[in-house]
């Protein structure tokens, strides 16, 4: 049973930092490529950064580049979101995902939502302006 759990959220201000992390289990997690999505108030879920199954490869949406990014620790079952310089509009519920994992090593990071079909149950990042 695939498991993905994330933690970190809160409620900071505006300017300041966040580190989101996120532990899979029963997935193999190395061969799994990973992202993150996130879901403003009513608005509809957003993919904001993903990474290969190696760190070598990452992909960042529009509004996260140059403040978010994406790490992971294969070691530790981790993926992680720094996110600096956050804004208000970052506000939302931050969910980890996970693919089918059967890509190969050389497969690069997407930010194709449809190739992502584990979700965690999401964490609330709030900023306060």
């Amino acid at each position: 049973q695939v498991q993905l759990v994330e933690s970190g959220g809160g409620l900071v201000q505006a300017g300041n930092s966040l580190r989101l992390s996120c532990r899979a289990s029963g997935v193999n997690f190395s061969r799994t490529r990973m992202a993150w999505f996130r879901q403003p108030p009513g608005k509809e879920r957003e993919i904001v950064a993903a990474i290969a199954r190696s760190t070598g490869s990452t992909a960042y949406a529009d509004s996260a580049k140059g403040r978010f990014t994406i790490s992971r620790d294969n070691g530790r079952n981790t993926v992680y979101l720094q996110m600096n310089s956050l804004l208000p509009e970052d506000t939302a519920v931050y969910f980890c995902a996970a693919d089918r994992g059967t890509s190969i090593l050389s497969t690069p990071a997407t930010l194709s939502s449809r190739d992502y079909i584990y979700f965690g149950q999401g964490t609330q990042v709030t900023i306060a302006s």
